[in-house]
């Protein structure tokens, strides 16, 4: 008697922890679910490596590679003036700027020229998209730290707009000058704040662009030390359509800074 007893309440102890476990694990899984909300999501760290395309003096073409910086540094007497760091628009990679002849240009006059395939682009493919405008500013930021590139001139086209506008607005000492074309993000400022930045910027346009070229000069005409080179008969891409007034008004930018 005295050992059914026993078994009677070992059954009910039991009984009453797989109860008690019933009723308490949905509030455990609940609280882990909260705590893991509640982390910011980083990054990936892949979405930080990029693929740099540039030139040098004798016209050598390194391959693509990544992290690391260019070879595109001048040596001896032709010592280089300031970095050109060269973005690309949707449809473009860094090898636009290659096939463009734009990369040689800029080294044969001296200048430090590198152009990089954004993330989800070019060879920079498997890298992932940035999604925030503070990721895409962290991004540029990354590139011209990994690259020794303290106070380029940016190039920015179209697309690559929405890393170079948030990066001239927030970062402005970061940048020797800016050379948008047709840029994408310029609506997401006000006009008083690009009153405020003082960089200097050639705000390249073709005249057949209504759409994008028209739009995003009705923000960038606020910036005070600006220069506007109107390409005439150019669409969207003027520069491809253009290149050697393109050319020609860039080095006669640069020239000046």
């Amino acid at each position: 008697m005295g050992l059914g007893r026993h078994k009677l309440v070992v059954v009910v102890l039991l009984l009453s922890v797989s109860v008690l476990l019933y009723l308490l694990l949905p509030s455990i899984r609940l609280e882990r679910e909260e705590a893991k909300a509640e982390v910011p999501r980083a990054e990936p760290p892949d979405s930080m490596n990029f693929t740099v395309r540039t030139a040098t003096l004798n016209g050598d073409w390194p391959t693509f590679y990544r992290e690391a910086v260019p070879r595109g540094a001048l040596e001896g007497a032709a010592a280089e003036r300031f970095p050109v760091l060269l973005l690309h628009g949707r449809s473009f990679t860094s090898k636009t700027w290659e096939d463009l002849g734009t990369l040689q240009i800029l080294s044969e006059h001296g200048y430090r020229a590198v152009a990089i395939d954004l993330p989800g682009y070019g060879e920079s493919l498997q890298a992932q998209p940035m999604s925030s405008e503070k990721g895409r500013t962290g991004y540029l930021l990354h590139v011209m730290e990994a690259l020794g590139t303290r106070q380029p001139v940016i190039i920015s086209p179209s697309m690559s707009g929405l890393f170079s506008v948030p990066l001239l607005l927030q970062h402005p000492d970061r940048l020797r000058g800016f050379v948008p074309v047709a840029p994408v993000g310029t609506k997401s400022f006000k006009p008083q704040q690009y009153q405020q930045i003082q960089v200097p910027t050639l705000i390249v346009f073709g005249t057949e662009d209504m759409n994008l070229g028209s739009q995003s000069l009705e923000s960038l005409r606020h910036l005070p030390n600006r220069t506007l080179s109107p390409l005439k008969g150019a669409g969207h891409a003027c520069y491809m359509d253009r290149p050697e007034e393109f050319h020609t008004a860039l080095l006669m930018f640069l020239s000046k800074l």
